[in-house]
């Protein structure tokens, strides 16, 4: 199996993409410069326009960043776990002229972890290859990303609109565990933003395309410690998919933002990240929340605002992160826990970045300031180690 190349992280320069998943990876190749991940002189803002499907589940090589991202929980072998998977694209500028099959035009990274809930083990993985060759692409008509072995697909489901159902299959076979699942829709796309244009900075020009797919049903099978467990039927088992695309950069002052995609377990889909300056102070904020089968209640960035409850420290980067948050946005207040500190992961070998990202359990604050549990869904935090920017 062909393993992704060491790079030495000081040799890595700074991804230039201002959206919550690509800004966290450093997009790096072996033998390519600082030039070619530069953008344009100067950024332009992403048009207003109508997401097409199934066209937009496929890949914008225009667009210099671009991810499917998968997260969610399920039982197997009578215990929960925790899973992410995420497929990247980076669009390598100075590289589009040349003729070569060789060039390194676009560049596919992956990462894939699983958490061992009850263990409290986190195991993860990454690769990452040049696009072409067959060796790894992603398909622009609809989702199809893959490196090698490892790979996201997604298929129509007959009789369905692109935008009401959709079915994916997804196998990364890692060094000691493997994910080979299967997800099914249970609602309609989440349009992030302004019909799938989400603003991730206080310039016009830091946006993304941008849907979720909350609330998505997982079936198959995981191998953890040589043993392969299904799935088993359990109403807990669901997942959320983000798929986000952009051609921005970063905010001056970020230094690296917290966000949450959660899964209630009513059916409601809560989203909210903020960016931070190195002070940490509030530099942007956004989100979403939806109840079943009602429009989205889409955040301002003055509406949202995160405040640590809990700090753990890596022993492995030695970087302090808040592993419980209390959350205020216009559909409530919450409260996030980590269900398991230590889910720190290294991507030097791939994209380059540290940063945390795992499952946790989402506690709604009720009027009498006590938190019950109402879902749960994957926490993200970036900059805890060094800043997220050129």
């Amino acid at each position: 199996m062909r393993q992704p190349p060491l790079i030495s992280p000081h040799a890595l320069p700074a991804d230039a993409s201002i959206s919550r998943r690509l800004s966290l990876h450093a997009m790096a190749a072996a033998g390519l410069g600082m030039s070619a991940w530069a953008l344009p002189p100067s950024a332009m803002a992403l048009p207003i326009k109508t997401l097409q499907f199934p066209r937009d589940f496929g890949s914008h090589p225009d667009l210099q960043t671009e991810w499917w991202y998968i997260t969610g929980q399920l039982q197997a072998g009578g215990k929960p776990w925790g899973f992410q998977l995420t497929f990247f694209r980076s669009r390598i500028a100075s590289a589009q002229s040349l003729q070569s099959p060789l060039a390194a035009k676009q560049l596919i990274f992956a990462h894939a972890a699983l958490c061992d809930v009850q263990g409290q083990k986190l195991h993860h993985d990454q690769r990452m290859a040049r696009a072409g060759l067959e060796l790894a692409d992603a398909s622009e008509s609809d989702t199809h990303v893959y490196i090698n072995d490892w790979f996201l697909k997604r298929q129509a489901v007959a009789g369905f609109d692109a935008t009401k159902a959709s079915h994916y299959s997804a196998k990364l076979a890692a060094k000691d565990f493997t994910l080979d699942l299967e997800f099914d829709s249970t609602q309609s796309l989440l349009l992030q933003g302004m019909n799938g244009l989400s603003r991730k900075g206080p310039q016009q020009e830091q946006a993304s395309y941008y849907y979720s797919q909350p609330q998505l049903k997982v079936s198959g099978s995981i191998t953890a410690g040589g043993q392969r467990l299904p799935v088993q039927a359990s109403p807990h088992n669901r997942a959320w998919l983000d798929h986000e695309c952009s051609a921005a950069i970063m905010h001056k002052e970020a230094q690296g933002w917290d966000w949450i995609g959660m899964n209630l377990g009513d059916g409601s889909a809560l989203t909210a990240f903020h960016l931070r300056r190195s002070d940490s102070s509030h530099l942007w904020a956004g989100g979403s929340f939806r109840a079943p089968n009602q429009i989205a209640q889409i955040f301002a960035a003055d509406q949202v605002q995160f405040e640590p409850l809990r700090y753990w420290t890596s022993p492995h980067s030695k970087a302090r992160y808040p592993v419980a948050w209390r959350i205020q946005t216009p559909a409530g207040r919450f409260e996030v826990h980590a269900l398991v500190d230590d889910q720190e992961l290294d991507s030097r070998a791939s994209t380059g970045a540290v940063y945390w990202e795992g499952l946790c359990e989402l506690r709604r604050i009720n009027a009498d300031g006590r938190s019950s549990p109402v879902g749960r869904g994957y926490l993200e935090m970036t900059g805890y180690v060094e800043a997220m920017k050129l």
